[in-house]
């Protein structure tokens, strides 16, 4: 039964459909299915920036942003913050050189990042991977303030990432399309992978996105639910002790502590 389901899926994942449903989103006739899509997913519309009659695409109102202070950025600059509202999938330290594992499938640092030279940064860090559902809010923000070093867009499928497809499907978070963003802070390197999904029709650059981020700037947008892998370089990253599969987390909320290399003698 499994394979029956992974085949349909296989047969559903195609580019053109998300696009065909990203464009019915962006249609300023999808703007009365707004109303319904929040109440079905139980949508806090009162932390929207706008009304919702002045959305004017499901698409828009999908993508929007906050109300001033709707996510407060942990101040202290030794924080990891969260890049998104999301529940955790997946974290812990990556193991026997660059593996680490969500939903009972294995993965390697090197495959997530298309074989990037920069790889072995990661070789003993840290990793999360946040899954934002339909209800969450769909911008990314900066979670370390520091110089963008680096973005990568990696051409791929468009599977599912929700607990189906990532208990299903194989490698799903490696074979999805992504963008990467990696940022050098002050104790070391992060990488922020956006991982495209289906029926997202694109993961989108903020505007005017400066060489240089403070933590909390929007770095990015999806269009329809997807994920964030979050990679800390080896050495430079403790989390907190009380996070764990299946919590939820939000923008700016402290993930863990920076730390210069080596500071605890390794």
């Amino acid at each position: 039964m499994q394979s029956f389901f992974r085949l349909l899926t296989e047969l559903s994942s195609r580019k053109a459909i998300s696009r065909m449903v990203g464009s019915l989103a962006r249609s300023r006739w999808s703007r009365r299915w707004i109303g319904h899509f929040a109440r079905s997913y139980g949508i806090s519309v009162e932390e929207a920036e706008k009304p919702l009659h002045e959305y004017e695409s499901l698409n828009e109102f999908f993508t929007r942003r906050l109300k001033p202070g709707a996510r407060p950025i942990d101040p202290d600059v030794n924080t990891l913050t969260s890049p998104v509202d999301a529940v955790i999938t997946g974290l812990g330290p990556i193991r026997a050189g660059l593996r680490f594992e969500v939903k009972g499938q294995e993965y390697t640092v090197g495959e997530l990042l298309n074989q990037s030279p920069r790889t072995v940064n990661y070789d003993n860090g840290y990793y999360f991977v946040l899954y934002l559902s339909p209800r969450d809010y769909h911008r990314i923000h900066a979670p370390v303030s520091g110089r963008i070093e680096e973005k990568e867009h990696i051409p791929g499928k468009v599977y599912p990432v929700n607990d189906f497809g990532l208990r299903v499907m194989r490698q799903v978070l490696s074979r999805n399309e992504r963008l990467v963003t990696y940022i050098r802070h002050e104790h070391g390197e992060a990488a922020v992978v956006k991982v495209g999904a289906l029926n997202v029709s694109s993961i989108r650059y903020a505007e005017g996105l400066a060489d240089h981020v403070n933590k909390g700037d929007e770095l990015a947008m999806f269009e329809f639910g997807s994920t964030v892998v979050l990679l800390m370089e080896s050495g430079t990253f403790r989390p907190r002790g009380d996070l764990s599969c299946g919590q939820a987390v939000r923008v700016g909320e402290a993930l863990g502590v920076l730390k210069p290399k080596h500071e605890d003698g390794r």
